[in-house]
């Protein structure tokens, strides 16, 4: 699993120190010796993105030779928009696991149904004359909504001591409430479609061949430049870098896979634009993550709430942030679900929404025991769940079967987590 540590995040003076490198031998710029220590880390139980991209390849050659469908280029594209509303709900999700303290779990069970009362907001508010708010509108009042949730969520289990799980379970009860609630009230047929075609458009647009191509060239270059000005940075220094062999090998793998991608996706419809959408989405968690004080205190308050609190950071203001964030993009990931679906109704936010949400988190690599992933693990996870659940459907398997995969795909993924867990703290590495 990914196992990114607070120190990670903040300006190292020795690499002695850091969590990459700590209890190894001391690591050197050549190609060999770099290979070596990201060996010796996977065998201490730091797996880095290799589960991810082991099941993927896994999935594409089961499904691919159960069903023919399964690895075409409309099915590529299906995944993508299927996987957006998840993707957008884990984000938000990983910020929850982020702030667990190691042995009391933090999590959100409300959030399929915090973002079903988004959606069912965003579409009530958009009927044409009743009350017919623009369409920016819709979305905002939705979002402020479901931040405004997580504030009260939050607010709980701070100040009155209410475990996450406790108060959460009953946002879960009161939040399905609220939706059938809604979607009754205003339709006796409990289905409210959304009229407005720029909020269609959300989930259901794609871009031209050479606005995606453009996208794929701006992308690979921003990555390579970022790689290659950290290196030049951790040069002037002098702390240890990747090898330039290593990172322009990650540099090109990047490229393939956005080339690989576009092409792809430009013989079906083109690239979705919510695709773009949860891009910078994940430009500006990562950031705020890795570069900012307030990111800091996040992995800290999981890594040690009591060694947090000693330093002066007040973890109950950084609980609540947390919460609102996890709120906010619920109701961003409510929107997109919505808008997808072109309607909500009385079961939007039901179904396996959570267990999809809260497994592509973990799947992706953050850890359930707290102080340890990436906002990139949402992406992650949700492209290896939702391509899960893609080819079951393509093969036509029943909701059971359904359940009982993807129950144990979670199950398999916090097992590797923990094992990973135990194998770094008998290093003293954890």
């Amino acid at each position: 699993m990914t196992d990114q540590k607070i120190d990670d995040a903040t300006t190292s003076t020795s690499s002695a120190t850091s969590p990459r490198t700590a209890g190894f031998a001391a690591p050197t710029t050549t190609v060999g010796g770099y290979v070596q220590q990201r060996w010796d880390a996977i065998k201490s139980g730091e797996l880095g993105a290799l589960p991810i991209i082991l099941g993927l390849i896994f999935i594409a050659i089961i499904f691919g030779t159960l069903e023919d469908q399964f690895l075409t280029a409309r099915n590529f594209t299906n995944i993508l928009l299927q996987m957006a509303p998840v993707a957008a709900l884990a984000m938000g999700i990983v910020f929850i696991l982020l702030i667990a303290d190691g042995e009391v779990v933090s999590i959100d069970l409300s959030v399929a149904y915090v973002a079903a009362v988004g959606g069912v907001v965003m579409t009530l508010l958009q009927r044409p004359g009743d009350p017919g708010w623009p369409w920016w509108a819709c979305i905002l009042g939705a979002v402020l909504l479901t931040t405004i949730i997580g504030l009260v969520h939050a607010l709980i289990i701070t100040k009155l001591g209410v475990p996450s799980f406790i108060t959460t379970l009953a946002g879960f009860l009161v939040w399905s409430g609220v939706v059938l609630w809604l979607t009754t009230r205003f339709s006796t047929a409990g289905t409210i479609r959304i009229q407005d075609d720029r909020l269609v458009g959300i989930a259901n647009n794609f871009l031209s061949d050479g606005v995606g191509w453009a996208i794929a060239v701006f992308v690979v270059a921003v990555y390579a430049f970022t790689q290659l000005n950290a290196m030049r940075a951790r040069q002037a220094r002098g702390l240890d870098t990747k090898p330039l062999p290593i990172i322009i090998a990650q540099i090109v793998a990047v490229a393939a896979v956005m080339i690989i991608g576009t092409a792809v996706a430009n013989s079906d419809r083109g690239v979705p634009q919510i695709t773009i959408t949860l891009g910078v989405f994940l430009l500006v968690w990562t950031f705020v993550t890795t570069r900012t004080t307030f990111g800091r205190h996040v992995y800290s308050v999981g890594g040690n709430p009591e060694a947090t609190r000693r330093a002066g950071v007040s973890v109950d203001k950084i609980r609540i942030a947390v919460f609102m964030i996890n709120g906010f993009m619920a109701g961003v990931g409510g929107v997109i679900l919505a808008s997808r679906l072109r309607s909500v109704a009385t079961n939007t936010g039901g179904g396996n929404l959570l267990l999809n949400v809260i497994a592509a988190a973990v799947i992706g690599g953050t850890s359930l025991f707290g102080g340890s992933g990436r906002v990139v693990s949402a992406l992650y996870g949700a492209l290896v769940i939702i391509s899960i659940e893609n080819g079951m459907n393509l093969l036509g398997l029943n909701s059971g079967i359904k359940f009982i995969i993807t129950g144990i795909v979670l199950l398999l993924a916090v097992m590797v987590d923990s094992v990973s867990k135990r194998r770094r703290a008998a290093r003293g590495l954890a």
